[in-house]
């Protein structure tokens, strides 16, 4: 693939015109974009099925506030089959939002870089188009991790035992008490949590390359070390999340007084509260770490 810079060279004037160089740039710029989404998604599927046992953990953690040894023999009681159950909406998710996440912020920054160089410094822009892709994300998202938290509330397992019982019960719900149910924090954890992965994981990875470290290497550490610094400070987030949405029925509380609720089952504690976080951090380093690497690695072969 040829650089803008070599498309319109000097020496290739004589053999076409500047009209026919802009469209090579625009066909060489919508290659690239259109690549990030699939590289996107393969890296995120990759992901899934390894680390998804230890997500059901953590999410047990965060609904019923148990330490992780209870959490696994609750697990491990259930069974091989059961520790899958709901496998089918994070792993359809988790592609689709990899494709969505990395090809879209590679479109928003495309987008965004000739008219925001004005105003802001381009070492932000990676991290501005990260927070209008975690809005995107979150609207398209929001009614997967709604059957995902249902599925994975082991109190729901007899009214709503299978996918299609739940459709159907999101249907006769408004879309606020249904589908988008905890829209609000889960929009603010989604954009933030983009922006700041966006912003940090370039800059990191360049500063490890400078340290002699290989290029899959400086990804994966630039990738785990991102994820790290987001995951601790918006936990408490994924927590109201997880206890908001895995609830069906009853009174939809807002925000505030779900926090307020929150906070006093997990009995005014911190400690508490970011019971399961070890687990978060373990699992986040692990799954962008990898999805980092493959990613970079993706895009590095298909230049």
């Amino acid at each position: 693939m040829c650089s803008p810079a070599m498309c319109c060279s000097p020496k290739r004037e004589l053999q076409q015109d500047p009209a026919d160089c802009s469209g090579k740039h625009d066909a060489s710029e919508q290659g690239i974009s259109f690549r990030s989404y699939m590289n996107g998604g393969m890296s995120s599927l990759v992901c899934t099925v390894i680390t998804f046992p230890v997500y059901k953990t953590v999410f047990r953690q965060q609904l019923h506030s148990m330490l992780i040894r209870e959490a696994v023999v609750q697990l491990y009681k259930e069974g091989l089959l059961k520790l899958y159950r709901g496998v089918v909406p994070p792993l359809l998710m988790k592609t689709l939002q990899g494709t969505i996440l990395f090809g879209l912020q590679n479109t928003l920054l495309q987008q965004l870089s000739p008219w925001a160089e004005s105003y802001v410094p381009r070492a932000t822009h990676p991290a501005l188009a990260g927070l209008g892709t975690g809005v995107v994300e979150s609207l398209f998202f929001t009614p997967f991790e709604r059957v995902q938290s249902i599925l994975q509330n082991s109190s729901n397992d007899r009214s709503l035992p299978t996918i299609s019982k739940i459709v159907g019960r999101m249907r006769s719900e408004t879309l606020v008490n249904g589908w988008y149910r905890a829209f609000l924090p889960t929009l603010t954890r989604n954009a933030l949590g983009s922006s700041l992965y966006f912003g940090l994981k370039d800059p990191l990875s360049r500063v490890l390359r400078e340290q002699d470290c290989p290029p899959i290497a400086s990804s994966f550490v630039s990738g785990m070390i991102s994820s790290m610094m987001i995951s601790m400070p918006l936990y408490p987030l994924s927590v109201l999340v997880a206890n908001m949405q895995a609830q069906v029925g009853g009174d939809n509380l807002g925000v505030r007084a779900s926090w307020n609720q929150l906070w006093q089952k997990r009995q005014r504690s911190l400690v508490l509260l970011y019971r399961g976080g070890s687990l978060v951090i373990l699992r986040s380093c692990i799954s962008w770490g990898i999805t980092t690497a493959i990613y970079d690695q993706l895009t590095k072969h298909s230049d």
